[in-house]
């Protein structure tokens, strides 16, 4: 992780630069899902400042959220080009705007304020523009003209971007909507596959393009997930139907103790994606309650 301090010289500016700081790592862990990443393109945000001239710049704030998402977008492009390591839980909450497109104000709140594991999965899934556009405009109310010069796109294209990841943010299914008796019985019957090791079950049960994450990495679609599941199968005679950290999941426990958790993103009847946590200290972490 960087060192935050930022130099002693210019302290006027760096003051204001630290007036801005928290808002700058919001807007940087929404768009990174690390907070090691965060922290460092917050830095990188304070080196370009204060390598720039902004004595004729009226809104500072506006000016660092620009420089902060053009940092974010290289971050996100390089680590896709890595395929890089899976991202941590998002947390907190963040400023709504109020979208425009016929939709209520309301649902979008509700919308952006999910930041668990089913709006991680779906962030995951996105580009890096589309990711940009849905955080910067959907959660920071940034305006679409701003949006559109940070992706070198017009302000219609980045309206495009957000409207393509709000679809896809609103058709998974989030810890507050669906039929919890649903996802509990897809959840079940996954569980019964991975026992079974039935592999043309579960790829049934998966999204085509569902992510599952770990502290190993990323696997994507069906197939590979699949695949994946068959070294859960030991796992799975001793794991148990749980709420984790409120998302419909699967707690496992060896000699009685809690070992890894399994938390489950859905679209309709299928899993949309799966958060494998398996390090103690992350495991120490969430809540569990058995269903």
């Amino acid at each position: 992780m960087s060192d935050n301090r930022i130099p002693s010289h210019n302290e006027f500016l760096a003051r204001r630069f630290e007036a801005h700081r928290p808002h700058l790592r919001a807007v940087a862990y929404r768009m990174l899902g690390s907070a090691a990443e965060a922290d460092d393109a917050v830095q990188e945000t304070w080196f370009r400042l204060s390598r720039s001239d902004t004595a004729g710049v009226e809104n500072l704030g506006g000016w660092l959220t620009t420089v902060v998402g053009r940092v974010c977008l290289d971050m996100l492009r390089s680590r896709r080009s890595r395929a890089e390591e899976p991202l941590e839980p998002l947390a907190g909450h963040a400023r709504v705007a109020d979208v425009s497109g016929g939709a209520d104000p309301e649902q979008h709140a509700v919308l952006a304020d999910s930041v668990g594991v089913a709006l991680l999965v779906v962030l995951e899934t996105l580009t890096p523009a589309e990711r940009l556009a849905f955080v910067l405009h959907d959660l920071f109310a940034v305006p679409y003209e701003e949006v559109g010069e940070i992706v070198g796109r017009s302000p219609v294209a980045a309206r495009q971007l957000a409207s393509r990841a709000r679809r896809r943010v609103q058709g998974a299914d989030r810890v507050r909507g669906g039929d919890p008796g649903r996802r509990r019985a897809v959840v079940d019957a996954f569980l019964a596959a991975a026992r079974e090791g039935d592999f043309e079950a579960l790829v049934a049960l998966l999204d085509p393009d569902v992510v599952a994450r770990s502290d190993a990495g990323v696997n994507t679609g069906a197939v590979a997930v699949a695949k994946g599941a068959s070294s859960f199968r030991h796992f799975a005679a001793v794991a148990r139907p749980a709420l984790v950290d409120g998302a419909t999941g699967l707690a496992v426990y060896v000699d009685g103790r809690l070992d890894r958790t399994l938390a489950f993103a859905f679209v309709g009847d299928r899993i949309a994606g799966i958060d494998i946590v398996t390090s103690p200290e992350r495991v120490a972490e969430c809540e569990v309650t058995l269903l």
